[in-house]
């Protein structure tokens, strides 16, 4: 009898695992749009193999001396038409507009070893698509991660950016969370978001995309093809979008699911922050004009946004009011009318 119940317990326990490796193991799929480069993408090919698909907005009428590049959010964040939408302001008043996927993302060649997804690889790249725009100096654009990318270009070429302009910036590396103590001016009449990232996280994260990212984050395994983790990573991505704003029930403001997101490019990228180097001396004191605008439902902690007024010595502060991290889905003409501003200025 004993025996016979052994056998029965032994089958049960043989079960469970059956069904927990067949959820690990199966290949998922979800329902997001397929991926398709928009028509007028251009191909950069990196010198070390890669190729990087970016966009073009020429300018108009007479045009500037020194060119935008926008950089994106993520990690693994692709261009989005609302980019393309927002910035062409820009062409119009006679800046050349430069967009790129960035690499592990979009259009742009996914990595086969997913240990260079890292920040300095990022910032190689940044520098190669700086070259292909013939200029002198550039503008940079940063949003979020792509403020943090900015940054990391800066600390090593502050003579190639004429302004640069962060919007809702991510935290300077190497991440210090002793910032996140720093309270801010009750003038600015901050809120907090309604959603957070990590409400995201848990609805759309299930059993088999959290042991992928384990195998990603310990042994560098691409366990799961980029087509499935690309996909599973745009719909978490249109899930967290709502921690970016401030009215998230409002539906004129909530963005169709567009693919492109990049799933090993954001993993990677963020675990490389780990051993970023520290770049706070070489910023200290950075005299390159910045805009700095902060919505005021933003979730970041208010201490690593008042780093970066520390650091740049010529920098302006705009919080953009009823406008969360991505200031341009709920505010766009004060985002465009701040930007135009900034630039135009002498």
């Amino acid at each position: 009898m004993i025996k016979k119940q052994k056998r029965i317990i032994l089958y049960f326990l043989l079960l469970f695992f059956a069904f927990l490796l067949m959820l690990v193991l199966i290949p998922r799929t979800y329902d997001t749009p397929v991926f398709k480069a928009r028509p007028g993408t251009r191909f950069l090919q990196l010198p070390t193999g890669s190729e990087i698909g970016y966009f073009l907005i020429p300018a108009k009428g007479d045009k500037k001396p020194f060119p935008v590049i926008f950089l994106q959010g993520g990690p693994g964040g692709p261009i989005y038409d609302r980019n393309i939408e927002l910035l062409s302001s820009l062409a119009n008043i006679g800046y050349d507009v430069y967009l790129y996927d960035q690499v592990g993302c979009g259009s742009s060649c996914r990595l086969e070893h997913i240990q260079e997804y890292t920040v300095e690889r990022h910032r190689r790249v940044l520098e190669e698509i700086i070259k292909i725009t013939g200029a002198e100096k550039v503008i940079l654009i940063g949003q979020s991660w792509g403020a943090m990318l900015a940054t990391a270009f800066i600390a090593e070429h502050p003579d190639r950016v004429e302004k640069v302009i962060f919007t809702g910036p991510g935290p300077i590396l190497p991440w210090n969370t002793k910032l996140e103590t720093i309270q801010p001016p009750d003038s600015l009449s901050l809120k907090q978001p309604v959603f957070t990232n990590r409400q995201g996280r848990k609805k759309i994260y299930n059993l088999r995309a959290k042991f992928v990212e384990a195998m990603a984050k310990a042994f560098n395994w691409k366990l799961a093809t980029d087509r499935e983790m690309d996909a599973f990573s745009t719909l978490l991505n249109h899930e967290m979008g709502k921690s970016t704003l401030c009215n998230p029930n409002d539906p004129a403001v909530i963005h169709m699911i567009e693919s492109g997101s990049g799933y090993y490019s954001m993993v990677k990228t963020v675990q490389s922050f780990e051993i970023s180097a520290d770049i706070r001396s070489k910023l200290q004191g950075c005299p390159v004009p910045a805009l700095i605008m902060r919505g005021q439902c933003d979730g970041i902690k208010w201490g690593y946004v008042s780093e970066y007024l520390q650091l740049f010595i010529n920098s302006k502060l705009v919080i953009i009011p009823d406008a969360g991290h991505s200031i341009g889905s709920e505010q766009p003409e004060l985002y465009q009318r701040n930007i135009e501003k900034f630039l135009t200025k002498e």
